[in-house]
C-alpha cells in the first residue's frame, strides 16, 4: 500500500508545486496587463466552472481508458494550457483556458483520490487522507515562492509551472502498481442532499465561496495593497500553511462535541479573522503572516467540517450519491467567489475581498444557530469520523 500511496503522493505533488504557482501568477500578472477586479473575477470563476464540467467528465475518461492513460492525458492537457497563459494576455482568452485548466486539475485529483481510496483500509483511510492533505497543501504553499523566480511579465514562471506539471507525471505514469477498480456512475440529486442536511449543504457552498474567493483574487488584492511580488507568496503561502497547521485540531474538537458547534464556532471566529483583515491595513510582510496564517486555519476548515456534518445524518447507502452532490455544491460556490469578490473589489476597492467573507461566513453561522432550533443533534457517539479535507474532487 505504502509504495503506491508514496508515488500517487509524489507525483501528485510536484504537480501542485507548479499549480500552486500557476494561480498566483495569473493573478498578479492580470493586474500587471492592466485587467480589472471584475475580469479577473470571470477568468478565476472560469477555473471552477471547468471544476464542475471535470466532474463529469473525468470518471466518463476513466472508465474508458483507465486511470494512468486518463492521468497523463490530464497533465499534458494541463502543462499545455499552463503554457498557453504565456502566449496570449487576453481576458477572453484566459477566461478560455483557465476553464480547461480546472478541468485538468481536478480531474488529476478524482483520479489520484480514488486511487489512494481503493489502495487505503477503513482503519487507515483517516490517516492516510491526512497525509494526502497535508502534502498538497505543503506543495502548493511552495509553489508560491518560486513567484520571485523570474520576471512576471515574462514567458519564463508560466514554463516553470509547466514543467513542474509534466515532471509529476512521470512517478504515476512508469507505476506498475495495479490500477484500482472503476465504479458504475451514480445520479446526484441535489434537493435530497439539501433536505438531509441544510446546514451540511449550506456550510459547503460558503466553503466554496471564501475558497474560490481566497485562491482567485487575493493575489490581485495583494498587488492592489502595493504587496511586492515576495510580500503575495508569503501572504499566500501563509494562508495555505495556516490551512495545514488548523485543520487537524478543529476537526478533531468537532468529532468531541456537537457538530452543529463546532461548524457555528469556525464560522464566526473565521468572520472575526476576515473582519481583523479588513481593519488591518498590511503594509510589510510582518503584518501579513499572524492574520493569515489564523485566516488560512478557519477558512479551509469549513469544508472538513461541513462534510463530516453531512455524513453525520446520511445512511450507508447515502454516502457515494451525497459526496458527488456535496461536491457539485462547492463548485458552484467556488463560481460565486471569485465573482463577488472581484465585483466587491471593483466597488469598494480591496478591503471588498475580506468583506466578502465576513458576509458570507457570517450568514453561516446565523443559519447554523438557527438550524440548531430546528433539529436536534445526533449523540457524540454516532458521528462519523472527521477526515482532513480543502477543497479537490
Amino acid at each position: 500500500m505504502f509504495p503506491t500511496i508514496a508515488t500517487l503522493l509524489g507525483g501528485l505533488g510536484t504537480m501542485l508545486v507548479g499549480v500552486g504557482l500557476l494561480g498566483t501568477l495569473l493573478g498578479v500578472r492580470a493586474a500587471l496587463a492592466g485587467f480589472s477586479s471584475l475580469e479577473t473575477g470571470v477568468i478565476m470563476a472560469g477555473y471552477y466552472l471547468g471544476y464542475i464540467g471535470g466532474t463529469a467528465l473525468a470518471p466518463r475518461l476513466v472508465r474508458h481508458v483507465g486511470h494512468i492513460r486518463s492521468f497523463a492525458a490530464f497533465a499534458a492537457l494541463g502543462s499545455a494550457t499552463t503554457l498557453a497563459f504565456g502566449l496570449l494576455v487576453e481576458p477572453w482568452f484566459w477566461l478560455l483556458i483557465r476553464m480547461v485548466n480546472g478541468v485538468c486539475v481536478i480531474g488529476l485529483y478524482i483520479i489520484v483520490e480514488s486511487w489512494i481510496n481503493e489502495q487505503s483500509t477503513g482503519g487507515s483511510r483517516g490517516r492516510v487522507f491526512a497525509l494526502y492533505m497535508m502534502s498538497t497543501l505543503l506543495a502548493m504553499a511552495a509553489g508560491q515562492f518560486l513567484l520571485v523566480a523570474g520576471e512576471i511579465s515574462s514567458l519564463t514562471l508560466f514554463v516553470l509551472c509547466a514543467i513542474f506539471v509534466s515532471l509529476g507525471a512521470i512517478p504515476v505514469a512508469v507505476t506498475r502498481v495495479t490500477e484500482p477498480r472503476v465504479d458504475a456512475a451514480v445520479s446526484v440529486k441535489l434537493g435530497e442532499l439539501l433536505r438531509i442536511s441544510p446546514l451540511g449543504t449550506v456550510g459547503v457552498f460558503t466553503a466554496g465561496v471564501v475558497n474560490g474567493a481566497f485562491w482567485g483574487m487575493t493575489p490581485l488584492f495583494g498587488q492592489r495593497l502595493g504587496l511586492d511580488e515576495g510580500e503575495i507568496a508569503l501572504l499566500m503561502s501563509a494562508t495555505i500553511l495556516g490551512g495545514a497547521l488548523l485543520q487537524w485540531p478543529i476537526g478533531h474538537v468537532s468529532d468531541l462535541i456537537d457538530r452543529r458547534w463546532a461548524l457555528v464556532l469556525t464560522a464566526a471566529a473565521t468572520t472575526v479573522a476576515a473582519a481583523a483583515g479588513a481593519l488591518v491595513e498590511i503594509r510589510g510582510t510582518a503584518a501579513i503572516v499572524l492574520p493569515a496564517l489564523v485566516y488560512g486555519g478557519l477558512m479551509f476548515s469549513l469544508y472538513g467540517v461541513s462534510v463530516a456534518h453531512a455524513n453525520d445524518h446520511l445512511e450507508a447507502g447515502q454516502v457515494l450519491e451525497a459526496t458527488r452532490g456535496l461536491l457539485l455544491v462547492y463548485g458552484f460556490g467556488a463560481v460565486c467567489g471569485p465573482l463577488l469578490g472581484g465585483a466587491a473589489m471593483t466597488g469598494i476597492g480591496p478591503v471588498g475581498l475580506p468583506l466578502l467573507a465576513v458576509a458570507t461566513t457570517a450568514c453561516l453561522a446565523l443559519f447554523g444557530l438557527f438550524r440548531m432550533t430546528r433539529r436536534a443533534a445526533p449523540p457524540i457517539e454516532e458521528q462519523t469520523g472527521f477526515v482532513p479535507l480543502v477543497r479537490t474532487s
